[in-house]
């Protein structure tokens, strides 16, 4: 079949009079030895274009699948990557995801405040979006992005008016519901251009055009990436499950409808319908619901915004004839700040502390020191390390910053009771250590620096008042470190010694959770 030839042709019960558009021959279609196919696809996005979010996730679910896991091993997570630790934060503080409104400084507090699942799927979606954004992106992702944040909104609020347990987990599901096409749009290069053009050039509906152009729909795409990624149960039951359920997956399923129709203008038919649909789910008068879902809009603008999809909010903000607008999304600092924030340092000393009286695992609450350390100090790297069982080694357990897995890999020493060596006189004389080019000469210095490769830091032993059980390190990466640093890690470490202490008479010991 040529392109210049007039044809009849029917797709999907279609009957397309007219010149045979190029996405109609074949030449551009999934059989094409070039085009993959479904599962091609899935392991094209998993593999080979979004590695980073597949690690992400992979990462995630052994914390969340492991009944043991603490909430620092969650927060270690998080903390590697700066840009996702930023919005986490920013997230919950928002008074969306932080119902109680009690300030959140530390992904270790977000954890104590949200919850653990709550925190690890935000992430989870941070990361989702983060990968997105960095990919070559089309407009059409922007579209697709408003529809999941604009149907994730209404789908939890759905499930809160209903009493749900799952709202959390109804929002994420919703999200992830298009995930097929934000990543198709985003990494689909000349096939999606071919859909594009398909859209525009015939009267078929989109699923359609994608059974032509890709011999499969998008929405298996999010199907398979959803079981391929294990992104949930309650995802996989919304793109599979029986339309008639009036389980959560409906919030879901009645979420995203909402958001197609209000495309149209919330007073189009597909709208009506839409709404009729979730008053009849939620047994509320229909005038209730409209007044409600349309300031869901709104927020679901604000929400998008707070995740770093300003265009997706500005696209929601503006559907269904309104035109509320979008706050301005504002970039927060990549990193901690480069001068201590004393207001910061002691609202994270006050978490610590209540943590510590909360008799929360030692793991957890020299989590959030190292943080405390990292965010509050301004110190570019900070590992905490803990002695073995029989004393003989000193190890590191947490560590933040550039470089700070490695680190922390190598942090290793031999505890040898040499009373000059600096490590040695940490543990067993609670001698706190400014490491600077006069102790350069200083026995157990050089081994320091072997590990570390910085000639500026700080080395605070922390432990009960007749027994150090570890140290805390910061350093600049090489620049000077003042007396205010100096002071205020050290403040840092009297904290942990006060967990120690009163962890002591645990019957876990006081290194339970190393």
């Amino acid at each position: 079949m040529k392109p210049a030839l007039r044809a009849s042709l029917r797709l999907g019960g279609l009957k397309l009079q007219g010149r045979v558009p190029l996405w109609a021959t074949g030449e551009h279609m999934s059989h094409s030895p070039n085009s993959p196919d479904l599962a091609g696809w899935i392991e094209r996005i998993r593999g080979r274009e979004m590695p980073v979010f597949a690690s992400t996730v992979a990462a995630l679910r052994r914390i969340i699948g492991d009944e043991r896991a603490s909430a620092s091993a969650l927060a270690q997570v998080i903390l590697k990557d700066t840009p996702m630790t930023t919005k986490v934060l920013r997230l919950a503080n928002s008074a969306y995801f932080n119902h109680s409104r009690q300030a959140v400084n530390t992904v270790s507090r977000a954890i104590v405040v949200l919850g653990f699942n709550p925190v690890a799927e935000l992430a989870l979606s941070v990361s989702l979006i983060d990968s997105l954004l960095a990919g070559g992106l089309r407009g059409r992702i922007h579209v697709e992005m408003a529809r999941s944040f604009h149907a994730a909104v209404q789908a939890r609020w759905a499930a809160q008016r209903r009493g749900e347990q799952q709202a959390e987990e109804v929002f994420i599901a919703a999200l992830l519901s298009r995930v097929g096409e934000m990543a198709f749009w985003c990494f689909g290069g000349e096939q999606a251009q071919a859909l594009e053009r398909c859209m525009k050039s015939a009267c078929l509906r989109e699923e359609e055009a994608q059974q032509v152009v890709l011999g499969f729909s998008l929405r298996h795409l999010s199907v398979g990436l959803v079981r391929e990624w294990r992104l949930g149960s309650l995802a996989v039951a919304a793109l599979e499950g029986d339309a008639r359920s009036r389980g959560p997956e409906r919030a879901v399923l009645l979420g995203q409808r909402l958001a197609l129709a209000a495309e149209g203008g919330w007073t189009s038919l597909a709208a009506r319908q839409a709404l009729r649909e979730m008053a009849d789910y939620l047994g509320l008068p229909i005038e209730t619901v409209r007044d409600e879902v349309l300031a869901n809009a709104a927020q679901a603008a604000r929400i998008a915004a707070s995740f770093g999809a300003v265009e997706a909010g500005q696209i929601i903000a503006t559907s269904g004839g309104s035109n509320a607008g979008v706050p301005e999304f504002e970039p927060e600092p990549a990193g901690p700040p480069v001068e201590p924030d004393a207001a910061l340092q002691l609202r994270i000393l006050q978490d610590v502390a209540a943590l510590t009286f909360a008799r929360a695992p030692l793991a957890d609450i020299l989590q959030m020191v190292a943080e405390g350390v990292f965010c509050g100090v301004g110190c570019e790297r900070v590992l905490v390390a803990v002695l073995t069982r029989d004393r003989a080694q000193l190890q590191g357990r947490v560590a933040l910053g550039c470089g700070s897995e490695a680190l922390c890999t190598r942090f290793i020493f031999s505890m040898e009771g040499d009373p000059d060596d600096l490590l040695d006189a940490a543990i067993d004389s609670a001698q706190a250590c400014r490491i600077d080019a006069a102790r350069l000469e200083h026995p157990g210095t050089e081994r320091l620096l072997q590990v570390t490769g910085c000639d500026e830091a700080v080395l605070v032993p922390f432990g009960t008042p007749t027994r150090q059980i570890g140290v805390l390190y910061a350093d600049r990466q090489g620049k000077p470190l003042d007396d205010e640093v100096w002071r205020a890690v050290q403040h840092f470490a009297l904290q942990a010694g006060l967990a120690v202490t009163l962890s002591a008479a645990d019957p876990a010991g006081a290194q339970a959770g190393f």
